[in-house]
C-alpha cells in the first residue's frame, strides 16, 4: 500500500486501499498498523486533521478492528 508522509509528532505516514477499505498508519517508531472497514470519509477526515494523534485516538482506534504488521 502507498503511504503519504504527513506532519505529525506520532505519526509519519498514512495510506488508505478505498477497495477493502483499510487504512495503513505508519508511525515513528517503525510500528505499522493496518485499521479495516474505515469509510473513505474517516480517511479523508484524517488526512485533513490538524492533529494526526489525537484525530487517531479520538476517531479511529477504538472504533475499528485493527492489527500491527
Amino acid at each position: 500500500m502507498n503511504r503519504t508522509p504527513v506532519s505529525s509528532s506520532n505519526v509519519a505516514e498514512i495510506g488508505y486501499d478505498a477497495s477493502t477499505m483499510t487504512l495503513e498508519v505508519a508511525f515513528h517508531d517503525g510500528s505499522v498498523y493496518q485499521y479495516f472497514d474505515v469509510p473513505d470519509r474517516v480517511y479523508q477526515e484524517f488526512m485533513r486533521a490538524a492533529s494526526k494523534g489525537k484525530f487517531l485516538h479520538a476517531n479511529i482506534t477504538n472504533n475499528f478492528r485493527y492489527t500491527k504488521i
